[in-house]
C-alpha cells in the first residue's frame, strides 16, 4: 500500500496487475487501483476534480485531468472516507503513477489540493 497524508486528508493506493485484461503480445498491460480517501480533518470536504501523471517506461509522461473521481464529486465528513477502484493501461509492463485531487473545503468553500502518493506499477509477466 501507498499512502501520504496532506492537509489532514490520507490518500491511500493499492495497485494490482490484471491479468485477465491484459495482452502482453500486444503491449496491453492493465492495472487496477483501489484508492481511499480518509478526511482526517475538522471540516467536511467535497472532491471536486483529479489530475494524474502516468509514466509508462519507454513511452514517457500522460496526462490525465477530469472532473471528480469515477463521475462522482464525494462529499467525505470529518472521520468519513470514500473508496473506489479504477484502472490504467500501460504498453511497456512497468510505470508508476500520482497526482493530486482538488478539493473544497464545505465550510468555507475554498479549494485545496491534497497529494495522490507516487505508486508503482510492474506486471507480473515481467518481474517473473
Amino acid at each position: 500500500m501507498f499512502s501520504k497524508i496532506t492537509s489532514n486528508i490520507r490518500v491511500s493506493v493499492v495497485p494490482e496487475y490484471d491479468s485477465k485484461n491484459s495482452y502482453p503480445s500486444e503491449n496491453r498491460y492493465v492495472f487496477k487501483y483501489n484508492i481511499v480517501i480518509e478526511n482526517k480533518g475538522d471540516f467536511p470536504i467535497k472532491v471536486l476534480k483529479r489530475k494524474w501523471l502516468i509514466f509508462d517506461v519507454g513511452f514517457g509522461y500522460t496526462e490525465i485531468v477530469g472532473d471528480g473521481v469515477i463521475g462522482l464529486t464525494p462529499e467525505i465528513e470529518p472521520e468519513g472516507n470514500f473508496a473506489y477502484f479504477s484502472n490504467v493501461m500501460l504498453r511497456s509492463g512497468v510505470g508508476n503513477m500520482s497526482g493530486k485531487y482538488l478539493v473544497r473545503n464545505e465550510q468555507t468553500k475554498e479549494n485545496f489540493e491534497i497529494d495522490i502518493p507516487k505508486f508503482n506499477l510492474l506486471s507480473e509477466v515481467l518481474s517473473n
